[in-house]
């Protein structure tokens, strides 16, 4: 089973009418990259045309017009060239090539420790060097005897399908849900769109070229899971509308016994020899306990339950919170409902991204069709901004003067930069301003994309933004802390998810019946994210620590996470041993290390009140506090001396 997409396209048979009108819509450095591929002259690194700088989502290198028509000139002969000799390949760049290009691209130093990574995620050679497709290493019958029960159906369920079908390890996939995608199936509310770009959120053995717009919506993402199922021929192995209740491990027989819950409500125990939790941490939805909640006449839910058969044309709608969800949601109600009104208790920061809603052009498509290695450079584009470019900004200088705004100069300098976006988006409107303008370092809280339809929407007539927490809910409304009453026929909760209650409501047992949660306490934690002492065969994708505030995408740290679970089920079978398990001095270590690297980050800052991110008594668990290279570089393969094997 191939688990790659060719990077050299789908070959070209269009017209030279048809190749120009497309390479209108390219990305030129993306398209200087692919000269190369198509020619075999790297001499366009040399010349004295290229790009002037990289920034997130701007994908013309801020090269000007000139310049630009003269690269689609010189391509659409290469292009030619390229399409009447057949489309055959010259033999592909060298390493060393390959990486003054991506220099080239991002007109910036790309140091050698990321080169290996960064290869690995473009996949050049069309080879998924992440996946599991065993060999004669690990015996087929070690393998029949070593099922999995996988938790969950998201998107990291889906990819621990895809690897324990290319290993052969038989597998089950419990998920609560009547369909896969996690997140992207239940979260259905107006406006429901990625924030990133969709180009990279997306397998790094699956990129698609079919998206629509460059930040999709929910029924285009979850169509993409649904697609992954079907081509990797993966969903017999999952049984929908299913629960996972317990699970419980048993030390005589090295074996799990998971107690699941089935659409008719019958119970009934899978057994296994390895557990991998994929639940993710945005999947039970937090609704606060408000004084009066049960009083209120009209409908009222969470965001991430939306009701579709309740229409808010013509009514007064209050929406509580104002995170990433009401962000994309607030603007679309504002556009049916009589008077909405926001209780916000904490202003986000947010940065500019003009094509936030925009469609991905026709032109643009087709280079990523057919151009021999478009997508991946376009992959590589989107992703280098985004690795560890603002890791710094987010790290606390103790010497900063200004700790009230901000935790360094750089981390200053944004500051500044989204303090004057928001100003040109309020003009003279003082007290939205004062609204709207964060009290909080840069970084702290998750940083939300604009393009200037959150504040356009809170300026309009039939919206009001009430800076304070809801005191009360009576029967037709609701009151402010300040005791400002406001009339509302329905209340729409955003205010986010049970984030640090891992694994909830589920019993994970493990050795001696320890319970995880109790373990955990309010401090959920394991070792590189993904195991835990006392809990052998047990491995966690998306688990506490792994989560990502700074850059990048999450699909990447899960398919590092994937890997080392697969690299450890191969570990056994290729030893012949029973179980692993994290050793206590191990995760001791690590942990010590983990609240050390917390403790210097900006998500702790004293200046962070209210945040997801962090427990009550303010400590961070849900984010990876070190480099996104780090992720990789530790995930590649499981060192033994870590584990307890039996």
């Amino acid at each position: 089973m191939s688990s790659t997409c060719n990077p050299a396209g789908a070959g070209i048979d269009a017209d030279d009418a048809t190749i120009a009108a497309a390479l209108e819509d390219a990305s030129i450095p993306c398209l200087m990259m692919c000269m190369i591929h198509m020619s075999g002259d790297a001499s366009l690194l040399d010349g004295d045309i290229k790009p002037m700088g990289v920034y997130i989502n701007e994908f013309q290198g801020f090269m000007d017009e000139e310049s630009r028509a003269a690269i689609r000139a010189r391509a659409l002969q290469v292009i030619q060239a390229y399409r009447d000799g057949g489309c055959q390949l010259p033999p592909p760049p060298s390493r060393s090539t390959i990486h003054r290009m991506m220099e080239f691209l991002v007109a910036q130093e790309v140091p050698q420790d990321y080169v290996p990574m960064l290869l690995e995620e473009m996949d050049l050679d069309g080879e998924d060097q992440r996946n599991d497709d065993w060999g004669e290493e690990v015996p087929a019958g070690a393998r029949d005897e070593f099922p999995v029960v996988v938790i969950g159906g998201g998107i990291s369920g889906v990819l621990a399908a895809i690897r324990l079908e290319e290993a052969g390890i038989p597998y089950t996939v419990i998920e609560k849900n009547t369909s896969v995608g996690g997140t992207w199936f239940e979260n259905r509310y107006p406006g429901a769109r990625v924030d990133v770009a969709n180009h990279l959120y997306c397998y790094s053995f699956e990129p698609a070229h079919h998206w629509s717009e460059f930040f999709s919506q929910q029924p285009e993402l979850q169509k993409y899971f649904e697609s992954c199922i079907e081509k990797y021929d993966v969903r017999r192995n999952f049984r929908f509308s299913t629960e996972v209740v317990a699970a419980e491990y048993d030390e005589g027989s090295h074996s799990w016994r998971t107690t699941i819950r089935n659409p008719d409500g019958s119970e009934e125990v899978l057994e296994s020899r390895a557990v991998i939790s994929a639940v993710g941490q945005l999947n039970r939805p937090s609704i606060p306990a408000i004084k009066g909640q049960e009083q209120f006449a009209g409908p009222s839910f969470h965001s991430a339950q939306w009701n579709p058969a309740v229409s808010v044309k013509g009514k007064k709608v209050a929406v509580v919170g104002t995170g990433a969800s009401a962000f994309q949601l607030v603007p679309e109600l504002a556009k049916e409902a009589e008077q909405l009104t926001v209780f916000q208790r904490t202003a986000n920061w947010m940065f500019e991204n003009p094509i936030y809603h925009d469609a991905v052009p026709e032109g643009k498509k087709w280079c990523l069709k057919h151009l021999p290695f478009y997508t991946r450079w376009f992959r590589f584009l989107i992703f280098w901004p985004a690795i560890d470019g603002a890791w710094e900004v987010s790290v606390v200088d103790p010497q900063w003067p200004h700790q009230d705004r901000s935790i360094n100069e750089a981390n200053d300098m944004v500051y500044h930069m989204f303090s004057d976006y928001i100003k040109t988006q309020v003009g003279d409107d003082e007290e939205l301003y004062a609204k709207v303008l964060p009290d909080h370092a840069p970084m702290g809280k998750r940083i939300l994309q604009d393009n200037g339809t959150w504040l356009r929407a809170l300026q309009r007539a039939n919206v009001e933004l009430i800076n304070e927490a809801v005191l009360e809910i009576t029967e037709n409304g609701l009151v402010s802390e300040s005791g400002q009453s406001v009339d509302a026929d329905i209340i729409i909760y955003a205010t986010g998810f049970k984030t640090n209650k891992f694994l909830w409501p589920m019993t994970i047992r493990g050795r001696g019946g320890r319970l995880l949660s109790e373990q955990w306490g309010e401090e959920p934690a394991a070792y590189l994210g993904i195991t835990v002492p006392n809990f052998p065969n047990f491995f966690l994708c998306y688990g506490p620590g792994t989560n990502l505030a700074f850059g990048g995408s999450i699909i990447f740290n899960i398919e590092c996470q994937v890997r080392y679970i697969m690299e450890s089920i191969k570990q056994l079978l290729q030893t012949g041993q029973q179980s692993l398990e994290c050793k206590q001095e191990v995760f001791d270590d690590y942990y010590r290390r983990f609240r050390e690297q917390h403790a210097q980050m900006v998500w702790e800052h004293k200046s962070i009140k209210h945040s997801f991110y962090t427990n009550d008594e303010g400590k961070c668990t849900l984010l990876w506090p070190w480099k996104i290279l780090q992720m990789w570089q530790w995930t590649q393969t499981i060192e033994p001396a870590d584990y307890r094997f039996d």
